[in-house]
């Protein structure tokens, strides 16, 4: 099913205002399980602090062309949502008597392409690789410390990115419905490039923390062929995509 946006504007509102993490949990974790993931801790929340303003650009420009104001207010909300996972993780790292990472190799290129990036279909299908690598970096977070606090803030994360690639996905979906067949297969074609360069750079960056949540090199690749070949299935899918008219009753 493709959702409007005034849909996902609604849902990204009533998520916001949900607590999940139970702060009166004292954070505990130990020394080796430091030495494993909190650079990778570090960096991931480096990551989702981002202001969202270039995403923001390539939306409002979008968003103008298909006659879609709505949806630039439920990309302002998902971004709120990725900002309150960097102060969750960035407030855990502060407990446990750390400093935050203030550049990261990882996250200085991110930022780099996004400054030149103006399409709103780069910055979809961008945004699925590396949400669904997130799915698989927190998971192996959560299971990598059995401290309950950490433990609780990858679950909401969890929770929450699950239902940022459906939203993505969604968007993807009508970019390509715009598109013919030969443009489609193009654009396929440089996703499967940008999707085989990406996890790469992320499990170079991120092996170890990987590792420890007991993820290895050949199972990270498996889930993410896996998460990837279901965004292409998802697109190619015989869905109906909400009218302009329609988008007020879809809700």
């Amino acid at each position: 099913m493709i959702h409007s946006s005034i849909f996902w504007k609604e849902h990204f509102k009533r998520n916001l205002a949900l607590e999940r993490v139970d702060w009166s949990i004292q954070p505990k974790i130990s020394e080796e399980e430091k030495r494993s993931i909190l650079y990778s801790l570090k960096a991931w929340q480096l990551g989702e602090t981002s202001d969202g303003s270039h995403l923001l650009s390539a939306v409002s420009r979008y968003a103008k062309k298909i006659k879609d104001e709505e949806y630039i207010s439920a990309v302002k909300l998902f971004i709120k949502e990725e900002q309150k996972h960097g102060r969750n993780l960035g407030r855990y790292i502060n407990q446990i008597g750390e400093h935050r990472l203030g550049k990261d190799w990882g996250d200085t290129i991110f930022r780099k392409i996004r400054y030149f990036n103006k399409s709103m279909e780069l910055w979809t299908i961008t945004l699925i690789i590396v949400e669904s690598a997130a799915q698989v970096f927190y998971q192996a977070l959560k299971d990598a410390t059995n401290c309950q606090l950490l433990k609780s803030i990858c679950q909401d994360i969890l929770i929450d990115e699950a239902h940022h690639i459906k939203f993505q996905n969604e968007r993807l979906y009508q970019i390509l419905e715009n598109k013919n067949f030969y443009s489609k297969a193009v654009s396929i074609g440089f996703y499967g490039i940008l999707f085989f360069g990406t996890i790469h750079a992320i499990w170079l960056g991120h092996r170890n923390a990987f590792k420890a949540g007991g993820i290895g090199k050949r199972e990270f690749m498996r889930r993410m062929y896996y998460k990837f070949f279901n965004t292409l299935k998802f697109c190619h899918s015989n869905y109906s995509v909400p009218r302009n008219k329609e988008l007020r009753q879809a809700y």
